[in-house]
């Protein structure tokens, strides 16, 4: 096993291209072809967590929380970071973070925080424009099944929880081939008409690559005519946040217990409980303050959530029930996703949870 292979499995799982443009998720330290037999599972890369990996011989860190944002001018020590980054090369630990792109995609960090819940009929709360292209190429009418096939298996064809989706339209291409060309069809020097099909299918822009190159694999022409348009649609699986339904109906204060015990807070802040039952919540782990708005327009009853500031609780407005359990609290699960990752695709390889507490939040009572 290469940290390369572990690399592409959780990639394909989150595309490093979700992320936010001020993110630095993927390899950050490791060569990807070094071998590797055993992997240790963290939300935060910290000195001990490094240590832990050293002790049990594990060959890659796999974390939710970048261990490097910003450019690094020196490494002497001076802070755990530098610390656990020299510790890291000089024990040849490779080091590797999915953040944002994991947040984003359908099942990641606020889908896990659903399922720990038992909410129902899950969907994002906050869907992202600008990841979704729409191609338009021209097949011979005998070879649509072929091209069609091909291009789904790239990843084409995805609106909501629906696959395999186009359009096909039966219509005549015609073409004069040239000196130097092998038509598939016709003659040389002579006007060619062709029953082709206009085949129309969407994909998410991060496929574009994937999705061309099978195009062009199967397609029987010499030259393939093809379109790509940008469009406007937001993408319904992948974004911030999700809102889901309570099975039942529940008392308000009776699902901030069930939020405190599912997630182990010392504490939950709360505005003001000013209904008795709620059933519609919304969830987003990590800092999601910003998205206050996203989740009252959706009308949930409940916004769970971290980093809230003081007077950022005053914009609830009796509107909605803010329930900050706190950042650590509310991404925790993302270890269980990484397991799930890495050994549905790798039953035999060896990985861990790490035990290490990396939470920089007590408290006192």
């Amino acid at each position: 096993m290469k940290v390369k292979d572990i690399v592409n499995i959780i990639e394909e799982f989150a595309p490093p291209a979700l992320q936010e443009g001020w993110d630095n998720s993927g390899l950050l330290v490791g060569n990807p072809s070094d071998e590797v037999k055993s992997a240790l599972i963290t939300l935060d890369v910290t000195e001990a967590v490094i240590d832990d990996a050293v002790k049990n011989g594990d060959d890659i860190i796999i974390a939710h929380h970048p261990l490097i944002f910003g450019g690094l001018k020196r490494l002497n020590g001076k802070s755990d970071a530098e610390r656990a980054i020299m510790k890291a090369i000089k024990n040849e630990v490779a080091i590797y973070a999915a953040h944002t792109s994991i947040d984003v995609v359908q099942n990641g960090v606020s889908w896990r925080m659903a399922e720990k819940l038992g909410l129902t009929n899950i969907k994002t709360l906050s869907p992202q424009k600008g990841l979704l292209k729409k191609l338009v190429t021209f097949v011979p009418e005998n070879d649509i099944a072929k091209v069609r096939e091909a291009i789904f298996e790239a990843g084409a064809g995805t609106i909501g929880n629906y696959n395999s989706c186009s359009y096909n339209i039966e219509g005549q291409g015609t073409f004069n081939a040239g000196d130097n060309t092998k038509p598939y069809v016709g003659e040389k020097g002579k006007l060619h008409f062709e029953k082709e099909i206009r085949f129309e299918t969407v994909f998410p822009t991060y496929l574009q690559g994937k999705v061309i190159a099978a195009l062009l694999d199967v397609h029987p022409y010499e030259e393939v005519a093809y379109d790509i348009y940008p469009i406007e649609n937001k993408h319904p699986q992948i974004g911030l946040g999700v809102i889901g339904n309570l099975p039942d109906a529940k008392d308000a204060k009776h699902f901030l217990t069930q939020l405190k015990n599912t997630f182990g807070c010392k504490a939950i802040r709360h505005t003001n409980i000013h209904k008795p039952m709620v059933s519609r919540i919304a969830l987003l782990g990590g800092s999601g303050s910003s998205f206050l708005n996203n989740a009252i327009a959706a009308g949930v009853d409940v916004f769970v959530t971290a980093d809230f500031k003081y007077h950022q609780f005053f914009d609830a407005e009796n509107k909605i029930i803010i329930a900050d359990i706190g950042h650590y609290e509310s991404e925790q699960f993302t270890k269980e996703l990484f397991y799930e990752i890495v050994t549905n695709k790798f039953s035999k390889f060896a990985v861990r949870l790490s035990e290490v507490n990396t939470n920089p939040i007590n408290y006192l009572f």
